[in-house]
């Protein structure tokens, strides 16, 4: 009787071996599956979120000169005209741009933007400085580097500067907060003036202390209460 019930449990050990063999593979790649699609699909609810213009909008389509990395020289911006549907508020036809800037170009090795961030405010102030608040990747994603983090500021002012006439200045916003650097090195307390040959820090005596002072806090302002909303 004791030699037979060894048996029965030998089988059964056995059997169990060999299913979870053929079982935990087969599980291995439905996991690996859903969490593609719990990837693409977040990504996918992100891009909805973002307020880009449909072809469906109703807004008419222009060409706008896009700045991107160049991949066969680093360092450097490289010009490419898109059709995209454009508003004409500057504030409107701002946030598609910066939208499509994230987005990325066609070919990956050209971005200057992580692909994670987000434009979660833009604001234009009176005198011309526009106020981008972006998510917490762009700080967090972005090679840390001196020459990537001017290559991400100098890609959106320059964009900025060949579609939106309206932009003079650029203040970058994290979250809704004035922070130190981008990523450790690009201060970024400081607003950037726009013009078409690159991005300069302004001086310190047109930085956002004295003239601009009052309406970027009231800009910096509505970004935090729209973030606690």
């Amino acid at each position: 009787m004791i030699a037979r019930w060894m048996y029965w449990v030998a089988g059964a050990l056995l059997i169990a071996v060999i299913g979870a063999a053929i079982y935990f593979p087969a599980l291995r790649s439905q996991v690996e599956k859903a969490r593609q699609l719990t990837e693409k699909t977040a990504e996918q609810a992100r891009r909805e979120l973002l307020p880009v213009a449909s072809p469906t909008s109703g807004e008419p389509k222009g060409k706008a000169k896009m700045y991107w990395g160049s991949p066969t020289e680093d360092g450097t911006l490289k010009p490419v005209i898109v059709e995209l549907p454009l508003s004409s508020d500057p504030v409107s036809r701002s946030k598609q741009l910066l939208n499509t800037l994230l987005a990325g170009p066609v070919d990956p090795e050209a971005r200057t933007l992580p692909s994670d961030a987000a434009l979660l405010a833009f604001y234009l102030l009176p005198d011309g400085t526009a106020v981008a608040d972006f998510s917490e990747a762009l700080g967090t994603s972005i090679p840390s580097g001196i020459q990537s983090e001017e290559l991400a500021v100098d890609s959106i002012a320059r964009t900025l500067e060949a579609n939106v006439p309206e932009v003079r200045q650029l203040k970058i916003l994290i979250h809704g907060q004035e922070v130190d650097t981008l990523a450790g090195h690009l201060d970024l307390t400081q607003t950037f003036q726009v013009k078409a040959s690159g991005l300069a820090e302004t001086p310190k005596s047109t930085s956002p202390t004295d003239v601009i002072r009052k309406p970027l806090e009231k800009a910096v302002g509505k970004v935090k209460e729209a973030i606690k909303r």
